[in-house]
């Protein structure tokens, strides 16, 4: 399991010396992403270095077992209501067209929602810092962290695990 570490630089060319220090302590290229605020990502850093998640696959997987749970509550009300005339594959039919619209209806939420780093570190950006983001294993971040901070990067308070790596 990978984590997530968050680290502030002033500017560009602190990023990439920051970069380049984790790369050295085996992180791979594809698990270092910087966050900049947006004139900043437009003109100076390249697509493949720029953190884009947003919310949207745990909300609809949120919403699909919300919606799936309500689709089949009301599927076995309407069946244990004799004069509605609802059998058990129509609850189960419910419940497969709440899971759909609760997924579909929390996708859309969740992804007009900022990822959490963005959320969490807003001033840091809008400041005009540039944040680079490292996924790595829990020793290879100890290994590194001290070689990042060296290389002008301050260690911002972020951990999270990064399971889909």
């Amino acid at each position: 399991m990978k984590l997530r570490h968050v680290f502030s630089t002033p500017d560009l060319a602190t990023a990439e010396l920051a970069m380049e220090a984790a790369r050295t302590g085996g992180v791979n290229d594809d698990d270092i992403l910087l966050v900049a605020r947006s004139d900043i990502e437009v003109e100076s850093i390249p697509d493949e270095r720029k953190e884009a998640d947003t919310d949207l696959m745990p909300a609809a997987a949120r919403g699909a077992g919300y919606g799936a749970g309500a689709g089949l509550l009301a599927g076995l009300v309407a069946v244990a209501i004799p004069p509605l005339g609802v059998t058990l594959a129509g609850a189960a039919a419910t419940t497969v067209a709440g899971a759909v619209v609760g997924c579909w209806a929390s996708a859309l939420v969740g992804s007009s929602l900022p990822d959490p780093i963005r959320r969490n570190f807003h001033d840091e950006i809008e400041a005009g810092n540039i944040l680079v983001v490292v996924d790595a294993s829990k020793d290879t971040l100890t290994a590194i962290e001290p070689r990042i901070v060296a290389a002008g990067a301050t260690t911002l308070p972020y951990e999270t695990s990064k399971t889909m790596s």
